[in-house]
């Protein structure tokens, strides 16, 4: 089974069937699929494969003569998990490839005699898939409880589990993901919680998602809290995590990943104590500070595992300058795009003058590149509507502007400084928004909110005329403020 293809972010389709239709016949395979209330894949097949969460391949008397349905067999055995029915077949036919099924290969080497890795392939894939355990039918069965069983055994792998967005180019994560399974040891019932800790940027979240996805079909509850740091900053928004939370653990066996959490309390409201949970549960908390939970340590069923930096000796010396995180290779790819020579040239200048500096410096150069209103209007969603819908910021924003914005916002979106959630929500790293954070002077025109959550931290100047609510954010902290108009 595949960790994670470039091409598999989520899965599109739960089942997958493949069958020789002239042996099978319309009946058992029409049964089978009305089950699984399957339905016909408009797609090319291939990507329907990487697509599914699990196959169930029919095995029958002439399925090797095909060799389409022998290409299918080895892509299915690269992505997914694989259900076995032998339809009037042993398996020992295919590990052996014995009777029919030798036949077809032998023809196959004689017609495939310039490409015998082809053919030698579809046997290490036969032989392979005769070693799993599988569904055995026979002619004198009943249909409709052998189907039922089949049914039944596709069931235990939890197809209602949800997936989460990864990235769009997955690089470098696969191997992470082994580890931290291996960490975790599935198959164990005791409550295990992992920490995943590292530097900023360097992609804790991607691989938490990653491994989330890769592991969550083995429980019956599952959940990917992001953002904890953030949204426990409120009563309330303590409350709706805890209310998640509650609701999944009541399902017994559970999966439960926490992304960016910064301090103690946030894991001793969200998670009490392990015994809290289920036999076979697993908790994994992304966090900068490994410290940070180290007094958790009352048993031997806490793990860390520290996210490492690219290796620079295979990078490029652009990449060098980003310090092997992902973020800022992101940034500098979005600057770059569809740049002249000469282009490259002067902003590889002045990365050069921050060797050893803090990759805010590094994020500021992107953002110096902005025109005034588009500084202005990253400003202001950084500071006042981070999480809110794309249609209603630019709404609100366009009549304070007085233009028509969606120009600048993606350019935004572009340079890679905010991102579009699948839902339309407008976010952005926590590392840019502590860069927009660390701004000394703000000054705002024209703009009302109802939700104001935060100003920069260090501010000196605050010029905003017509302030629009009865106090200041309760999370500012005005020690550097020399300056305050309103």
């Amino acid at each position: 089974m595949a960790l994670l293809s470039n091409k598999q972010a989520f899965f599109k389709y739960d089942v997958i069937l493949s069958f020789r239709g002239e042996d099978t016949g319309n009946g058992f395979i029409s049964n089978l699929n009305g089950f699984l209330q399957g339905k016909k894949i408009s797609t090319k097949l291939f990507e329907a494969i990487e697509s599914s969460k699990i196959s169930i391949i029919v095995f029958s008397k002439n399925y090797a003569t095909s060799t389409g349905c022998l290409d299918e067999l080895v892509e299915i055995l690269e992505c997914q998990k694989v259900f076995s029915v032998f339809y009037n077949v042993d398996p020992s036919e295919l590990c052996n490839q014995k009777g029919k099924f030798g036949e077809a290969l032998a023809k196959h080497e004689e017609s495939f005699k310039y490409d015998t890795d082809k053919v030698r392939r579809w046997r290490a894939t036969l032989n392979e898939v005769g070693n799993l355990s599988g569904w055995h039918y026979k002619n004198d069965l009943p249909q409709f409880s052998f189907i039922q069983e089949i049914f039944k055994g596709i069931s235990r792998v939890k197809l209602n589990c949800s997936q989460v967005f990864v990235t769009k180019y997955p690089v470098g994560i696969d191997s992470c993901v082994e580890e931290i399974s291996g960490c975790l040891d599935i198959e164990s019932n005791d409550v295990c919680m992992l920490v995943i800790h590292g530097h900023p940027g360097i992609s804790k979240t991607i691989i938490a998602k990653a491994t989330f996805n890769f592991i969550a079909h083995h429980f019956e509850g599952s959940n990917f809290l992001e953002n904890v740091r953030e949204n426990s900053k409120t009563n309330d928004g303590v409350l709706q995590l805890q209310e998640i939370l509650y609701d999944e653990i009541l399902r017994g066996r559970n999966l439960k990943v926490h992304d960016d959490v910064d301090k103690l309390v946030q894991v001793e409201n969200l998670l009490g104590k392990c015994n809290w949970f289920a036999f076979g549960s697993r908790i994994i908390i992304t966090t900068r500070e490994k410290k940070l939970l180290s007094t958790l340590q009352e048993d031997n069923h806490l793990f860390y595992y520290k996210v490492k930096e690219l290796d620079e000796r295979e990078s490029h010396e652009l990449f060098c300058y980003a310090k092997g995180l992902p973020l800022v290779l992101e940034i500098i790819g979005a600057d770059l795009y569809d740049k002249d020579l000469q282009c490259w040239k002067s902003v590889l200048d002045k990365y050069k003058r921050f060797p050893n500096s803090d990759i805010q410096e590094v994020l500021k150069i992107s953002y110096n590149w902005l025109d005034q209103i588009q500084q202005n209007i990253f400003l202001d969603i950084t500071c006042l509507f981070k999480g809110f819908y794309k249609e209603v910021i630019v709404d609100i924003l366009q009549s304070s502007y007085s233009y028509e914005l969606s120009y600048d916002i993606e350019k935004l979106i572009n340079k890679s400084l905010i991102v579009v959630t699948k839902d339309g929500k407008l976010l952005m790293h926590d590392l840019i928004q502590q860069m927009m954070r660390s701004l000394k002077y703000l000054i705002i025109r024209n703009v009302i909110c109802e939700d104001l959550k935060s100003f920069p931290y260090g501010l000196r100047l605050l010029d905003w005329n017509e302030f629009p609510l009865l106090s200041l954010p309760s999370t500012f902290e005005p020690t550097k403020l020399v300056a305050l108009n309103m």
